[in-house]
């Protein structure tokens, strides 16, 4: 609720999805690019590979060019070799759902809002069925 920090949404997101449907790769935004989020999509969920544009750090503050942990290490070599380019695709669905829908919920409570979701995402998917 309100405007927070990506990261610590993450775990029961990637839990409830895998639950659903197997992962074998993750793509997401640096928000997500914390140690603690690779080791659960790779060791608890066994995925085979995460990718987050890595966070840049100032020139003062560090004087490495590689992370010191194994996934982010890992991360940086394979991401310029990555399909992670095609995010605009995904960016340009968000745009056109919020142009075409609306940008806020109207609902209230947690539950209707959940609901009020599923219910834009259906019609999104509708409305490109229609058009084609």
């Amino acid at each position: 609720m309100g405007p927070c920090q990506d990261s610590p949404q993450l775990p029961p997101t990637v839990e409830q999805a895998v639950e659903n449907h197997s992962i074998d790769e993750l793509l997401g935004d640096k928000g997500y690019d914390a140690e603690h989020n690779h080791r659960l999509c790779r060791e608890e969920l066994g995925m085979r590979s995460t990718l987050f544009p890595t966070r840049r750090k100032s020139k003062l503050s560090s004087n490495r060019s590689w992370p010191v942990t194994l996934y982010r290490r890992e991360m940086k070599r394979r991401i310029h070799r990555s399909d992670f380019g095609q995010r605009w695709q995904a960016e340009s669905a968000f745009s056109r759902h919020k142009r075409v829908l609306g940008c806020a919920l109207r609902a209230r409570s947690w539950p209707m809002q959940q609901w009020e979701c599923q219910l834009r995402v259906l019609t999104h998917n509708l409305m490109l069925v229609a058009v084609a």
